[in-house]
């Protein structure tokens, strides 16, 4: 079965929806038919599915190639997203809530209207929904998201010099503990393990399998062990390079290879 992912504008993911009889190419903007009404989106990708058992009536379709008409239509329901933010932003402006409105977006058929927003706690936002229903007559949805969705949206560059992970290829945030950062022998300094977002950095999550691989017959740090030149105490540990350095009294400070530690 035929298949290609479709960005959605606001949308984080992209959207993943079968067709047939069409013919489409990477760009392409067409309209797609969800769960949840139908979406004006551009193609990012086109791949095919090798399974016989995908109920067609249960998935997203692309229901055709965008008209000169239904980009016309998709650029008024911009128009008129911008002014529902506005709106939006007045009324929580006026109850108070505790809460960033980041955007607001229709549906193409404008079945339903989203917000998504910011807010470090939880936000019972029941009157704004239904001011918002009463003004716009449809389907009213307010998504709290995360700093870490917001930053891949935004996208910029990490620590390393290198583009967010999370805006380049990472498409679902795992989560990650301070245990991974302590794994990696990494100050535990927020400037150290945080990323811009202001949460753990992404690559603690996805390099901490090596570093535990690596780190197997490495010593503690602190550890007092015994060498072939005596009991010392450890004083630094170099996962990746399988080195560890031990201060032993009367000898000073020796580094040995992983190997050492394992023959002992």
């Amino acid at each position: 079965m035929n298949f290609v992912d479709v960005k959605i504008k606001n949308n984080v993911k992209a959207i993943d929806c079968y067709f047939e009889n069409l013919s489409l190419n990477i760009d392409d903007e067409v309209i797609i038919d969800t769960e949840k009404g139908t979406f004006f989106g551009k193609i990012v990708k086109i791949y095919i599915k090798e399974d016989n058992n995908i109920d067609k009536k249960s998935i997203n379709k692309v229901l055709r190639i965008a008209t000169e008409k239904d980009k016309i239509q998709n650029k008024k329901n911009i128009d008129a997203s911008k002014i529902a933010l506005e709106k939006c932003r007045e009324l929580v402006e006026k109850y108070q809530l505790n809460m960033y409105i980041i955007d607001a977006s229709f549906t193409f058929d404008k079945s339903q209207l989203l917000f998504r927003f910011m807010s470090d706690n939880r936000v019972d936002f029941r009157t704004l929904a239904k001011d918002l229903a009463s003004i716009y007559k449809t389907r009213i949805e307010l998504r709290q998201i995360g700093v870490r969705d917001r930053a891949k949206e935004i996208g910029g560059y990490g620590q390393c010099g290198k583009p967010l992970c999370c805006s380049m290829f990472m498409s679902d945030f795992d989560s990650i503990s301070i245990n991974m950062a302590k794994n990696q022998n990494i100050a535990l300094n927020p400037s150290k393990i945080n990323g811009i977002c202001g949460r753990l950095l992404c690559c603690l999550k996805y390099e901490n399998e090596c570093y535990k691989e690596c780190g197997k017959g490495m010593p503690q740090m602190n550890k007092k062990i015994n060498t072939p030149q005596g009991e010392g105490k450890v004083v630094s540990v170099d996962i990746l390079k399988g080195t560890y350095k031990v201060n032993i009294p009367d000898v000073g400070i020796v580094e040995f290879s992983k190997e050492n530690n394992e023959s002992n």
